[in-house]
């Protein structure tokens, strides 16, 4: 994997009858076939912080997550391929008491892990407290100095990546569509989007906080909206419907989504599909970001509940 090298997915249409009933086209953009745990917004959002890192000649990298985080794993694996150390702060004190049974258990810390992250379990108070000066001071006279990515990898250089997800091809559609976490997938679209085009984001979390996120990127333009009405009911909560549809998705189309992002922004889409919220003849790009290694603790979670489990390809 090269994080010096652009990288282009391809576009993929997807037939399901309320499409064709609505005449309406969809197609959805494959970044999560970029790499398995770098995959999508990962790697676009960690491609231009690696070169910073680089050039400031720094030997680590050091950022924040939950348990289940695709952006810890990725940082970790992108960290490894590119020659770095990776350190870790999780939310959560509690999964370090149990380290040899937590990564047992987490499929995504385990292989953060194996990729030679070190971790820092916290508890919620005072991963509330990452961003002080006084904590990261910690965190250096613990570990050395490092390169800071934030939550979730959103900065000005993740935001610059993720313009390079469209390409001039991309320029036929009316409407982009985009799963939303902390904001910055989003915002290096609406920057790289044509006058004439919508993009709608799917909040995969409750809270207001978006917009004005989203608005410290992209300047004035207007040509955005939010769709929060699909968020499940918080971040990281999804229910039996979500599976369900997930599941049928993928033996209708051959795509699999996860639940925490990709899931929550199709079931919108198609939703909207249905009640008329596009005209004939519409053609809408969906961004799928990848997510996909977050699939195994989902299952395991979902199977302690003794539910439905999503069926993987």
């Amino acid at each position: 994997m090269n994080f010096n090298s652009a990288v282009e997915s391809k576009n993929q249409q997807v037939f399901l009858p309320v499409l064709e009933e609505k005449k309406v086209e969809l197609f959805i953009k494959r970044e999560d076939l970029i790499h398995p745990y770098v995959s999508g917004n990962k790697f676009r959002k960690l491609k231009y912080n690696l070169q910073e890192a680089k050039k400031l000649k720094k030997k680590a990298l050091f950022t924040y997550g939950g348990a289940f985080s695709n952006h810890i794993v990725a940082t970790a694996v992108a960290g490894k391929i590119a020659g770095f150390k990776t350190f870790g702060i999780i939310r959560g004190d509690e999964l370090g008491k149990k380290l040899e049974q937590t990564l047992e258990e987490n499929a995504t810390l385990r292989e953060a892990h194996k990729n030679g992250m070190k971790f820092q379990f916290v508890s919620r108070e005072q991963y509330r407290q990452k961003l002080s000066f006084g904590f990261v001071e910690k965190m250096k006279n613990k570990w050395g100095d490092f390169y800071v990515i934030p939550e979730g990898g959103t900065n000005c250089l993740a935001v610059d990546g993720c313009e390079e997800i469209l390409n001039k091809e991309d320029s036929e559609f009316n409407y982009i569509c985009s799963a939303v976490g902390t904001g910055g997938t989003i915002s290096g679209l609406i920057n790289a989007s044509k006058k004439n085009q919508k993009i709608i984001g799917f909040p995969a979390l409750k809270g207001n906080f978006l917009s004005e996120e989203i608005k410290k990127y992209v300047g004035r333009k207007k040509n955005w909206s939010l769709q929060k009405a699909y968020h499940f009911g918080g971040y990281a909560k999804y229910d039996e419907e979500l599976i369900t549809f997930i599941n049928n998705f993928t033996a209708e189309t051959g795509i699999l989504l996860d639940p925490i992002y990709t899931g929550k922004m199709l079931f919108g889409i198609l939703d909207l599909v249905k009640k008329d919220t596009f005209s004939e003849g519409t053609k809408i790009l969906a961004i799928h970001t990848g997510g996909i290694q977050g699939i195994q603790g989902i299952n395991h979670q979902l199977e302690n509940k003794n539910q439905e489990l999503i069926k993987v390809l």
